[in-house]
C-alpha cells in the first residue's frame, strides 16, 4: 500500500549554537535515514525548495508500519505529519468502470 507523507513545520533555530545542535542531531540523521529508505526502494520524495518541510510516498504493508517508520526518524517529534493512504490507480479504474456500467444501465 502507498502512503503520501508530508512533514511540515520543521525545526527552526534561535541561535547558531541551537542550529548546530539540531542540524547535527536531528536534521542530518533524519535525512540520512530517508536517503537510505529511498535507496532501498521503500520511498521516493524530497524537500520542497526553500521550505522547512518534506514530502514522500512510502510503500508499506500497514498503517502501523508507516507509523513505526515515521516514529523512527529523529525529526519525528519536531514536525507536524500528514499521512494519506493512496488508492492504486488499477483499483480506482475498476471502481470507475463499475460506476459507469451502473450509470449506463439506469439511463
Amino acid at each position: 500500500m502507498k502512503y503520501l507523507v508530508i512533514g511540515n513545520e520543521g525545526p527552526g533555530f534561535f541561535s547558531s549554537d541551537e542550529a548546530i545542535e539540531i542540524i547535527e542531531n536531528v536534521v542530518l540523521p533524519a535525512f540520512e535515514e530517508l536517503e537510505e529508505l529511498e535507496t532501498e526502494g521503500s520511498l521516493v520524495g524530497g524537500v520542497p525548495v526553500g521550505e522547512r518541510s518534506l514530502a514522500f510516498i512510502i510503500e508499506a504493508d500497514s498503517h502501523d508500519d508507516v507509523d513505526r517508520t515515521l516514529r523512527s526518524l529523529p525529526m519525528w517529534g519536531a514536525m507536524e505529519w500528514e499521512v494519506t493512504p493512496l488508492q492504486d490507480f488499477e483499483l480506482r479504474t475498476q471502481q470507475e468502470r463499475e460506476i459507469l456500467k451502473d450509470l449506463k444501465k439506469k439511463s
